[in-house]
């Protein structure tokens, strides 16, 4: 499993994948992908940041582990491939944006264009066998996606972070609250959407800020 994202990923994550706990990590994806099936495909784990460059992170979007059932995982949190039905929690972001914004959504829940659009959709573990939500806890993941979270605050100003549920809220220590804007919620799974993020507002206001810093601002209708 050679890692090869981009060279400006490459260079900023390499001391996170030569860590011992990448290493260990790694020796474990390779038993779980020979013996079970594990989504997403090997291929796809890094898609956030094989579609939306370091330099280019304007939000970041943080879930919790990959869709476990068979053609949901796209290596995006929250995002499926065209033709597969959108899950409970990204039709219920799809309906916080309709009343935010009043925007006509596509029936559709592929999210590459908000990866584009410089959406990092990054989830907390990219990983996990399938039927088993978040088999892959606790094996490396975390400290891997914290590390992200570090250098982005660290070398980039001004991102607005968006952290639903307690999974994502965790990732808040790492985030240096003077350079930029953290918005948090509950989670829009249909559990707990109604304890504060339906009526959240964060799509307005990740906007808000973005022009306030001078930063084309995210259409959230354009997948």
């Amino acid at each position: 499993m050679m890692i090869k994202i981009s060279e400006e990923w490459d260079n900023l994550l390499d001391d996170l994948f030569k860590s011992e706990s990448y290493c260990n990590l790694r020796n474990f994806l390779k038993t779980e992908y020979s013996k079970y099936t594990v989504y997403p495909s090997m291929y796809d784990i890094f898609n956030s940041m094989k579609l939306t460059p370091f330099s280019a992170i304007k939000v970041v979007i943080i879930g919790q582990d990959p869709y476990h059932e068979k053609g949901q995982a796209m290596g995006l949190s929250f995002s499926v491939p065209k033709g597969v039905e959108k899950p409970p929690s990204l039709v219920n972001i799809f309906k916080e944006i309709k009343d935010e914004t009043d925007a006509e959504l596509p029936e559709y829940g592929d999210l590459t264009g908000w990866a584009k659009q410089g959406v990092l959709l990054l989830n907390s573990v990219l990983t996990v066998r399938e039927h088993q939500a978040n088999s892959h806890k606790g094996k490396g993941w975390e400290e891997f996606t914290d590390g992200i979270i570090k250098k982005i605050s660290e070398k980039r100003n001004n991102v607005v972070f968006i952290l639903w549920g307690a999974n994502a809220r965790a990732k808040k220590a790492f985030i240096d609250e003077n350079k930029h804007l953290i918005l948090e919620s509950a989670h829009p799974s249909p559990l707990s959407a109604y304890n504060g993020f339906f009526g959240c507002g964060h799509f307005i206001g990740a906007n808000k800020y973005l022009i306030k810093h001078g930063v084309l601002p995210i259409d959230w209708s354009a997948l």
